[in-house]
Formats: C-alpha cells, sequence, structure tokens
C-alpha cells in the first residue's frame, strides 16, 4: 500500500507540474486529484525557497515578487493559467450553450488574455504587500488552491463525457476524501501559533480565509457554467490562490 502512494503522488507530481522526474512505467494518473493539496504544499514550499534565497542575495521586494510568480507558472507549467484563459473565453459568450464549445478551443481570446494578465497582475501586487512569513503564505496559498479543486471536483457534476478532468471524478468519490487535505492545510495554519502565541491571528486568518475562498470560487463558476470542467478545475486553482494572497494583505 505504501509503494501505490508512492507511485500515486508521484504521479500527481507528474500531471501536475512541469518539474523534471525520471519515466516509471506502468503509471496511474488516476488518482492524481487526491494528492492535489499536497502537490500545492510542495510546490508552494519551492517558491518560499526560491524566495528567501532571493531575499538573502538582496533583490528588491518588487523583482522578487514578480520572479516568484513566473517561477510559480512554470512549476505548473501554465497548466492552471490556461484553465484560466480557457474559462474567461467560455464566460465571455453570451449563449450559455456555446460557453463548453468556446472553452475547448485552444485559441486564446482577448478576456482569456485579459484574465491571465489581471491574474497575474493580483498576484505580484498582492506578493509586494506581504513583507512576513511570504514562505508560508506562498505554501498556504498553493495548498488551499489545491482543496478549492477537490471541493468542486466533489460537490459539483462533470459537464464533458470526455476530457482530461474526467477521471478526477473516480478519484474524488466523497467528502471523506477531502479530509486528508482538509487536515494538512489546517495543520499548516497553526504552524505560525508553534513560533509564536502571537502569530494566533495569522493562522486563524489563513483558515477562514483559505476555506472561504476555495469554496466561494468553485460555488461561482458552477453558478455560471452549471457544472465544471477541466479548464475550471484550473481556474479554481488560480483564483483561489490569487484572492488568498489579496486578503491576507489586510492582515
Amino acid at each position: 500500500m505504501v509503494k501505490k502512494l508512492g507511485l500515486d503522488l508521484f504521479a500527481s507530481i507528474i500531471f501536475y507540474t512541469s518539474i523534471p522526474l525520471p519515466y516509471i512505467n506502468g503509471l496511474d494518473f488516476q488518482r492524481v486529484a487526491y494528492f492535489a493539496p499536497l502537490v500545492g504544499l510542495m510546490i508552494g514550499g519551492i517558491l518560499g525557497l526560491c524566495d528567501a534565497v532571493m531575499n538573502h542575495l538582496g533583490i528588491p521586494v518588487l523583482t522578487r515578487s514578480a520572479l516568484v510568480v513566473s517561477i510559480w507558472i512554470a512549476i505548473t507549467g501554465g497548466l492552471h493559467l490556461d484553465g484560466v484563459m480557457d474559462t474567461a473565453d467560455g464566460l465571455a459568450v453570451g449563449n450559455p450553450e456555446k460557453r463548453l464549445e468556446v472553452m475547448t478551443d485552444s485559441a486564446t481570446g482577448a478576456f482569456g488574455a485579459m484574465a491571465a494578465i489581471a491574474l497575474i497582475l493580483l498576484k505580484t501586487t498582492a506578493l509586494i504587500e506581504i513583507a512576513d512569513h511570504r514562505w508560508l503564505v506562498l505554501i498556504a496559498a498553493c495548498g488551499w488552491g489545491r482543496w478549492g479543486q477537490q471541493l468542486a471536483i466533489a460537490c459539483y457534476p462533470y459537464l464533458k463525457p470526455t476530457g482530461k478532468g474526467a477521471f478526477h471524478k473516480a478519484a474524488i468519490r466523497s467528502y471523506k476524501d477531502l479530509l486528508p487535505g482538509l487536515f494538512l492545510l489546517f495543520s499548516l495554519s497553526t504552524f505560525p501559533v508553534l513560533i509564536h502565541r502571537e502569530h494566533l491571528f495569522l493562522a486563524l486568518n489563513m483558515i477562514w480565509v483559505g476555506s472561504a475562498i476555495a469554496t466561494l470560487t468553485g460555488l461561482w463558476f458552477h453558478h455560471k457554467l452549471g457544472g465544471h470542467t477541466g479548464d475550471t478545475y484550473g481556474a479554481v486553482v488560480e483564483w483561489t490562490e490569487a484572492l488568498f494572497l489579496c486578503i491576507l494583505t489586510i492582515f
């Protein structure tokens, strides 16, 4: 069982990231969504490490934040950002019946480009405003984004009979499959309290902000489309991450 879990996690890293890993024959990608929050924590950890190294080298916060967001896109291979663009193009169509058809088109329209630019700007400017615990915030943002994806998979119908996101439904069969990721994120959010009790306010805010945005983002796309696709799963990840960073600037 341990070997099977390890191989499934390996498959999740390959599916959700562009991290170069050795080829393993016979990997099963059917359960990649189950490990999505854990992969998110790994991505956030890499981003936090890169940010810490750049800070040690004396790179100014504006340049550092822009580089972190660029690395963020590179690590995921633009997988989720592509979903943001396709979803935006689909939602821009006035006829609801044609939205899925437009989202399937590989060409990026004006609304998709604008959505991508807006999202990158939001992430970059929010990071500029976050001075302390940047590594922790980055890890939490990536984790909550992917837990939001899991929640959307569990709660709402999948709108296409086929597609890259279709097998995600089989991986997240019930609400019980959401609990491991939620436990990881709650544990991460309490980490500042272990460092110092004065950080309790930050810990509580990370929990309620992350869970609220992850829930509402998936709900909003369901409201607009009547369900989800692989593209909207990616959009949930990206918008949850961006809005999580933006709201945390308040605290």
